[in-house]
């Protein structure tokens, strides 16, 4: 494993993460045990940067982690996430009518005790806002969490899905660590302005679904997918776009294979080779695709296998939104 250094710190991380979420909640069936063995596995292959969120499942993540985490503290840097609520204490996803975000201090305080005791640790390493309340001044939400900070409940604060002002802002109040994002070859919202903005602020982005939700293992089984899977609803599934994206996903399947990588694994190595400042967390709840991901962190991508995938995409622009309406509303905020 390759190790990166996470923004202004001293903490080496591991050039990859491991997204938790789809271990319990938004991607389908979930099976504990194999979950649990995709854990103990991640550790073998040096994977140290955990991620999970209190809305996973409604707490249900952060629980199951913490039987492989607790035995290995000190191997794990682990970062959870707070913010979306339920209006009927069912989880679902941040666009669905029962779902609302909550980052008011009140709030903050009661959530980071409830994920600690899920977590069953003292300190969470890397404790994020899931999204940037558009009715609470973010200098208020962050104030909130810099207490934490001070009581030694939380070791580094990052944001997610924050515009670059209200990053400029946050940081101001406390260094921000960290920015969680969507980045992938099919989603680079934030290289206008926010990618410059971190840069120059020294903070990390840790862009999640870099693999562009698993486009490229699944583009051809979209129909397959069940009724509990997230993706299903998402514009780049849907009839509408599925034509280019299956189109798209089948041009870099094969270039990918030219290279004798498969398709996600060139995705990855594509996020990887934005910067040393960038560590994706791909998420899987099987061993098989962990040990696929990794190996991405060894595949070279010459100028040259760039701007090959650069002009596969410009053939196949309207890959569609990467959130519902609903969703796109508490992004870039």
């Amino acid at each position: 494993m390759k190790f990166k250094k996470l923004g202004n710190t001293d903490e080496q991380l591991s050039a990859i993460g491991l997204g938790c979420m789809g271990m319990s909640f938004a991607y389908g069936p979930t099976d504990e045990q194999e979950s649990i063995n995709t854990l103990h596995r991640a550790l073998d292959l040096g994977i140290n940067f955990w991620d999970t969120a209190d809305m996973y499942a409604n707490g249900e993540n952060e629980k199951l982690i913490s039987k492989v985490l607790v035995p290995n503290r000190d191997k794990i840097f682990i970062a959870t996430k707070f913010g979306f609520r339920f209006k009927d204490g069912k989880a679902s996803h941040s666009g669905a009518p029962g779902t609302y975000f909550d980052g008011s201090p009140e709030w903050i305080r009661k959530a980071v005790d409830l994920s600690l005791q899920r977590l069953k640790i003292d300190t969470i390493d890397l404790y994020y806002a899931h999204r940037v309340d558009p009715n609470i001044p973010v200098e208020e939400t962050v104030g909130a969490m810099a207490e934490l900070v001070k009581a030694g409940k939380v070791k580094y604060l990052g944001l997610s899905e924050a515009s670059a002002e209200s990053i400029k802002k946050a940081n101001k109040i406390h260094p921000i660590t960290a920015l969680q994002s969507e980045y992938s070859i099919l989603t680079k919202d934030v290289e206008k302005e926010i990618l410059p903005t971190i840069r120059e602020l020294g903070i990390s982005l840790v862009p999640y679904s870099p693999l562009a939700r698993g486009l490229f293992a699944n583009i051809t089984e979209v129909q397959n997918l069940g009724d509990d899977d997230f993706r299903k609803s998402l514009p780049r599934y849907q009839q509408e776009y599925l034509e280019n994206n299956t189109k798209l996903a089948n041009e870099i399947n094969e270039f990918a294979a030219s290279k004798g990588v498969k398709g996600t694994q060139l995705a990855l190595a594509w996020v990887l080779n934005q910067g040393d400042d960038i560590i994706p967390i791909p998420g899987t709840k099987r061993i098989k695709y962990l040990e696929e991901n990794v190996a991405a962190v060894n595949i070279d991508l010459s100028q040259s296998d760039l701007d090959t995938i650069d002009s596969i995409l410009k053939k196949y622009p309207n890959v569609g939104e990467r959130y519902s309406e609903g969703s796109m509303k508490l992004v870039n905020n």
